[in-house]
């Protein structure tokens, strides 16, 4: 059985050179997704974090709180934070998203589904400046 703990520890250390781990955690058929992404293999979930160091500056995880589940299908529920400095032409500024995490295992200990949540619109987009303005006023106009 693998340790769950040193795959916690893997998320808050995780970077360019630490990516070809992914095949010490994860099943050689497991399966990712997450609002933006829904992959299955070593290979494409290891892209999925790559492009993520390409998409943002300084990421890390903060991983919170940690449930485990009962039963087959219970796995781990994760809590976390996602720091990172955002890209682009106007100024790179500090940023975090908050998310959970699903992790199933399969019976020697590999994870068979890594299943990241969290909200796109209020998480990312809202925080952008132009972005953000709109999703903002959205948000006033639908509010009860």
């Amino acid at each position: 059985m693998h340790d769950p703990e040193a795959l916690i520890r893997w998320f808050e250390h995780l970077s360019p050179q630490t990516l070809d781990q992914v095949p010490r955690f994860y099943a050689a058929d497991a399966e990712f997704k997450d609002p933006f992404n829904e992959v299955r293999g070593t290979d494409a979930i290891a892209h999925i974090f790559r492009h993520m160091f390409t998409q943002v500056d300084e990421p890390r995880f903060v991983i919170g709180s940690r449930f485990s589940g009962q039963g087959d299908e219970g796995g781990v529920m994760l809590l976390w934070d996602f720091h990172f400095r955002s890209r682009g032409p106007l100024a790179p500024q500090a940023m975090s998203v908050r998310g959970a995490t699903h992790l199933r295992f399969d019976d020697q200990g590999w994870v068979i589904l890594h299943r990241d949540y969290w909200d796109a619109a209020e998480e990312l987009y809202a925080k952008l400046p132009l972005v953000g303005w709109l999703m903002r006023g959205l948000q006033r106009q639908a509010r009860a």
